[in-house]
């Protein structure tokens, strides 16, 4: 034990770690976290308990929190293998990989015959092989092309599952092959073949950059009539069609790809052409509804429209961001929430979640799930369109709603969250990253973040921001509460969570917010979970984050 470090009652220390560990058992990871405290403020000397309450600290998301108690058990006992396991895995939550391994490497010192270290080690080197991998292939930003660009649903494959490939890409590959046989056999017609499907491959390019919005339509194919899930006629996405795809969903059918391409695609267009700040105007007499995390829970959010109607014109929503990701649902949910973007913009806005990212989605499910459905060409159509979500609204120029929270800095005006340019991946500091991450405090002022990104604000930051914006209220989402909201700082913030029993453990209740207009006075409306199909959350996420799940 560190000579600084002091024991006070180890006894009563222990017997609040039991208590602790109880508590962790039942989900309840707060009031862990809690007694774990008291027990390390009565033997700080345990690595146990710091590494105990890491785990807690995991458990509600709290990364930054974790990495912090692990590096502590550390500290106490460089040899006390828990720390190192708590540290990496929390490491490893965070996309942070090469920190990870570099955890699993001391793990596998200290436990060189543990087969649990061996496997976990091996897992995340496989990681950082990955990582190195797609960092030597990435295409320089400057030189990136937009994958919505080179797509048109219109000639996506009759059959079920399939998928159009171009004229380039077949034209290259033909050439490829040919040259092959040239090369082996020096033949002289293998030498034409090849110049001549060279040549195909310039016409086709050219006719497929300047005439493809009008020759394409005269060969584009019916989907095939065996196919009796939902369809869209034309270019309009109508209500009977939401209706049918939702059906299909629940019943675990799949939309058909032509169909997915295209409400994809128009949802890219509409979220374009909308300011990085979005304001909402609802007029008297009229209501608007905000819900918070869905998380791919896909069933819960059919039990929103159940209870508070369907997304209308005069029922309109807006989803705070998180979509996806854990829930195994999760592309059922994104495209739900697209449909009703396409068939009436102003019944539903979307609002970035610090998830809406290709590192959240990577690591969590989303990305898994969409290659498992559908293919890897919509995991980089998704992750364009992600780039396109505005980062926060403003109702009625009162109620500013934002997935995660402030600044680090006092002073922000709405006219700098508007002049964000949000086309990117989330970067890891500034106002874009705060929005997405930041967390409210009890405390006054400013601190780190428990989730090692963003920071954490307390009641007085919040009471300056709405001051110099001339706002009455604050609302965010990205925390889970018990009883899917919270109401702190005064009563001028609130906490929405939408993910009833996330992850089919913390049995948190749901909760939306309804604003009624002019006052825009908060109704809040709580639920609890439904029923699913036995899919468990987390199904497609990474091999390693399952392992430590």
């Amino acid at each position: 034990m560190p000579p600084t470090m002091t024991t006070k009652n180890p006894t009563r220390a222990e017997e609040l770690k039991l208590l602790a560990n109880e508590a962790f058992k039942a989900h309840k990871y707060s009031q862990a976290i809690d007694l774990y405290s008291q027990a390390i403020e009565l033997d700080e000397g345990n690595a146990v308990y710091w590494a105990n309450r890491a785990i807690a600290h995991t458990k509600l998301e709290e990364y930054g929190s974790a990495i912090q108690d692990a590096t502590k058990a550390i500290e106490v006992d460089p040899k006390y293998s828990k720390g190192y396991y708590r540290r990496g895995a929390a490491y490893l939550a965070m996309g942070k990989f090469k920190e990870a391994l570099k955890d699993f490497q001391q793990l596998k010192k200290i436990c060189p015959n543990d087969p649990d270290a061996t496997k976990k080690l091996k897992e995340c080197e496989k990681a950082v092989m990955k990582l190195k991998f797609e960092e030597a292939i990435s295409v320089p930003k400057s030189e990136r092309r937009s994958i919505a660009d080179s797509i048109d649903y219109r000639t996506v494959g009759t059959r079920p599952g399939s998928s159009y490939v171009s004229m380039k890409v077949t034209a290259v590959a033909a050439a490829v092959a040919l040259l092959a046989v040239y090369v082996r056999t020096k033949s002289t017609i293998a030498m034409a073949a090849t110049a001549m499907v060279v040549i195909l491959v310039f016409w086709g390019t050219y006719w497929q950059d300047h005439f493809k919005d009008t020759v394409f339509r005269l060969f584009t194919k019916d989907v095939e009539s065996q196919y009796s899930g939902a369809r869209i006629e034309g270019d309009v996405v109508t209500l009977d069609f939401v209706k049918k795809m939702l059906d299909d969903f629940k019943n675990q059918k799949c939309l058909h790809k032509r169909f997915a391409y295209q409400i994809v695609l128009q949802t890219r267009k509409h979220l374009r052409e909308l300011p990085s700040l979005v304001n909402i105007n609802v007029p008297d007499g009229k209501h608007f509804t905000v819900c918070g995390d869905v998380h791919g829970q896909f069933y819960d959010l059919l039990n929103i429209f159940e209870l508070n109607g369907l997304p209308s014109e005069d029922n309109p929503y807006l989803f705070n961001g998180d979509f996806v990701d854990r829930g195994s649902f999760s592309l059922e949910v994104i495209l739900t929430l697209f449909a009703f973007k396409c068939m009436c913009p102003s019944a539903m806005y979307l609002s970035r979640g610090n998830h809406e990212s290709k590192s959240m989605n990577k690591i969590y499910g989303f990305e898994g799930e969409v290659r498992s459905k559908l293919s890897d060409t919509f995991v980089e159509l998704f992750a364009e369109v992600f780039c396109c979500l505005p980062l926060a609204h403003v109702i009625n120029e009162k109620v500013f709603v934002v997935h995660g929270g402030l600044f680090s800095v006092d002073g922000v005006k709405l006219s700098d969250i508007k002049a964000i340019d949000r086309f990117c991946e989330p970067p890891e500091e500034g106002l874009m990253c705060e929005l997405l991450w930041s967390d409210p405090q009890p405390q006054l002022g400013r601190g780190p973040s428990k989730r090692g990104v963003g920071l954490s604000f307390g009641a007085d930051v919040t009471k300056r921001f709405l001051q110099d914006n001339n706002l009455d209220l604050v609302v965010r989402s990205h925390e889970v509460k018990d009883e899917g909201y919270e109401i702190e700082h005064d009563g001028k913030l609130i906490t929405v969570f939408s993910a009833p029993n996330y992850c089919d453990q913390m049995g948190n209740k749901g909760a939306l917010i309804r604003f009624e207009a002019p006052d825009l006075k908060p109704n809040i409306v709580t639920f609890s979970a439904v029923p699913h199909p036995d899919v468990k959350p987390m199904a497609y996420a990474n091999n390693f984050l399952r392992m430590f799940s």
